[in-house]
């Protein structure tokens, strides 16, 4: 396999733990940070000490807070900032825009300007005809990073350039799945963080086991409804970019969005929640975002909705729950 250039921009958890990936698959990366003093202590200490502090970077992969230099001859782009930075992030690289672009991003999110899908962004900043990409899936970043065995589905709008995108990231430890659904990505990758938060605030209240698997079950019924609204396809939310990722998020202590919920349950202040975690919490965005694309579409998300009124009205957890369970009786 020939050696492709990506430049993948975003150097927190995540996109360092992608850049380690293709790098050691022999790749030629940059790795772009927005934050100079963040890439220079990356730099000096070989390692992202902020995030992935067990993790040596290897001489082969450059480091730069230069956004124009970061994408310079590269063959592919990648975008792993948080959600609200990625259409700020496209226009900055649309100054660089040349004939035959392709956009390929890791965030798990909706543009919270308009509360649509990324590939509509991309598609607004640059044009619709743009190869598009996402890679999604149950990954925790530190994982990936120490080389532990992992699956993730690479969705993307034209064959030829996930064929391409997967061969840079696949691996003995990181096996990529390619799909044409780029809508039903960008959906599992976006309401599993909602749901990671009812599942972490359950368990804060001392809730249990049952009710954990009753959360992420229905949960998983909600993905579905929404994403039938938007034609997803139901293999993608019953697959890695869906329920994999949904289960993961739900119950183990690395997701950001679960710790989230544990603190609310806990009875932490939402401001005190964030600053203990210390990192983007995409569920709390996401879950605006959620609620009102399951409005304007019709979809009931009764457990989306709670989470939305505890995360933005101020609703307490209990009553969130009191609210859950009070319900009318239904058929599943």
């Amino acid at each position: 396999m020939s050696a492709e250039s990506i430049a993948i921009l975003g150097a927190g958890s995540w996109g360092t733990a992608l850049a380690l990936t293709a790098a050691r698959n022999g790749h030629r990366v940059v790795l772009w940070g927005h934050n100079a003093q963040h890439m220079a202590d990356m730099a000096a200490s070989c390692c992202n000490s902020r995030y992935l502090p067990d993790t040596p970077l290897p001489e082969s992969l450059t480091l730069t807070a230069d956004l124009a230099s970061a994408v310079a001859g590269a063959d592919f782009l990648l975008l792993a900032v948080p959600s609200h930075a990625f259409r700020a992030t496209l226009e900055r690289l649309h100054a660089f825009h040349t004939a035959g672009t392709t956009i390929a991003w890791a965030t798990k999110g909706l543009d919270p300007d308009s509360g649509g899908l990324l590939q509509q962004t991309v598609a607004e900043v640059f044009s619709p005809d743009t190869a598009m990409a996402l890679l999604s899936g149950p990954t925790f970043a530190r994982e990936v990073a120490q080389g532990l065995p992992t699956a993730i589905t690479l969705a993307a709008n034209q064959p030829v350039f996930a064929e391409r995108l997967a061969r840079i990231f696949h691996s003995p430890t990181f096996r990529v799945y390619t799909s044409s659904d780029l809508i039903g990505a960008q959906l599992g990758g976006a309401v599993k963080n909602v749901l990671a938060i009812a599942a972490g605030i359950s368990d804060g209240l001392g809730y249990g086991a049952n009710t954990r698997a009753a959360l992420v079950t229905r949960g998983l019924a909600e993905m579905m409804r929404l994403g039938q609204a938007l034609g997803a396809h139901s293999e993608t939310l019953m697959g890695l970019a869906g329920l994999g990722d949904l289960v993961l998020t739900c119950t183990d202590n690395q997701s950001r969005n679960r710790r989230m919920g544990l603190a609310l349950g806990q009875n932490q202040t939402q401001a005190e929640a964030l600053a203990g975690i210390g990192q983007e919490v995409e569920g709390v965005a996401a879950a605006r975002e959620v609620y009102r694309l399951a409005q304007c579409h019709g979809v009931e998300m009764p457990i989306t909705e709670q989470v939305y009124h505890v995360l933005h009205e101020g609703l307490a957890p209990e009553a969130a729950v009191y609210n859950l369970l009070n319900r009318e009786p239904k058929a599943e």
